[in-house]
């Protein structure tokens, strides 16, 4: 077909499909190199050529981000969401220092500040690994602080907001117990980043 590019006789298989097994956290067939290959190649020309897209573009339309108020420092920031996520009952399970390795082990000294904090719900996590065990990869929720190359700290995270799915839950296979925690942990991690970058303490 004209302007597609690939024939449809190289179109990649349908990706989706019923599970052989309907038992929870049952994974799902391996998706090889190949498909993927041809599905990202028949996406970047939109995205590139029509919306014009570079991949720090992509890559910030999948952040959610805020801005920390002016006079808040990078250690208030981080206090004050460590402070909120405890509020939120969001365990903190892991923190990745990783500017300190920027300066000591690749002899950075110019990089600048960049902290990565993990948070989990346990049983919404698990909720969600019935449904796809490979969701694992996306576990646990991050939020990261960082100084970018004016000084500004900002505090982000992945955007998954489950409104985008709203009307859908349905057909994409979601439980009531799924959606609503989903939900909760979305909005109560969007707020931990708020206070953060307020200086909430």
């Amino acid at each position: 077909m004209s302007g597609m590019p690939f024939p449809m006789t190289m179109m990649p298989p349908m990706l989706g499909g019923a599970v052989p097994s309907a038992k929870p956290y049952t994974m799902r067939r391996t998706i090889s190199q190949e498909e993927k290959r041809m599905l990202t190649q028949m996406a970047l020309p939109m995205m590139t050529s029509f919306m014009q897209l570079t991949l720090p573009d992509i890559i910030n339309y999948f952040t959610r981000k805020y801005p920390a108020k002016q006079g808040v420092s990078f250690d208030d920031v981080v206090e004050s969401m460590k402070l909120a996520a405890n509020k939120q009952n969001l365990k903190l399970v892991g923190e990745n220092l990783m500017w300190k390795d920027f300066h000591a082990v690749l002899d950075d000294k110019k990089a600048p500040r960049v902290e990565v904090y993990s948070f989990c719900d346990i049983a919404v996590g698990r909720e969600l690994l019935k449904l796809s065990p490979e969701a694992a990869i996306f576990l646990p929720c991050r939020i990261a602080v960082m100084e970018d190359g004016n000084k500004q700290i900002w505090v982000s995270m992945l955007d998954w907001n489950p409104a985008w799915a709203l009307g859908y839950k349905e057909r994409l296979g979601i439980s009531d117990a799924l959606w609503d925690g989903a939900i909760s942990v979305h909005d109560r991690m969007d707020g931990v980043m708020r206070a953060a970058a307020n200086g909430d303490l």
